[in-house]
């Protein structure tokens, strides 16, 4: 008992002593010379690469505008996402390149390049773009075609005559 006290002291020493939380992390402002903001986003076999800068809400992809390189209206609402949940719409420019997957794949890639660049321009976003669920990689990935079967999961059609 007596090497227990030695050790802690007694209670009323343990009443001053103040427990301290871990600090959240701070995290800093990363740009280039040119003042953009450089990430890569990632979704299902698609990789963009993502720079972001200050200006009147240009997107180009692949050089090419948003509007021809993504067609269908859903991919584009994919990519003003983040800046409208960051209320940040219209303010930057983005210019990315694409490789890999399909349309839909290479729009959530360039979604999550963006969210991820918006972070290293603002670090005050992150909790904000966080909470939307755009900070997280999608880690969903096409299953594997199995042997005997004529997808992946997809049994041959049976006959029993």
């Amino acid at each position: 008992m007596s090497e227990t006290q030695e050790r802690t002291g007694t209670l009323a020493d343990l009443k001053d002593v103040v427990p301290t939380a871990p600090e959240a992390p701070v995290y800093e402002v990363k740009r280039d010379a040119q003042g953009r903001s450089y990430a890569t986003g990632r979704r299902k076999d698609a990789v963009a690469r993502v720079w972001i800068k200050p200006g009147k809400g240009d997107i180009t992809v692949n050089g090419r505008p948003v509007g021809t390189y993504f067609a269908r209206p859903v991919l584009r609402m994919l990519l003003t996402q983040p800046f409208l949940v960051a209320d940040r719409y219209n303010q930057f420019d983005v210019v990315c390149t694409v490789v890999g997957g399909g349309l839909s794949g290479q729009a959530g890639a360039v979604r999550h390049g963006i969210s991820r660049a918006l972070t290293h321009y603002e670090p005050g976003l992150r909790s904000i773009l966080k909470a939307a669920g755009f900070l997280t990689r999608d880690s969903r990935q096409v299953e594997r075609k199995k042997y005997g079967r004529a997808k992946a999961r997809r049994s041959f059609q049976f006959s029993k005559r």
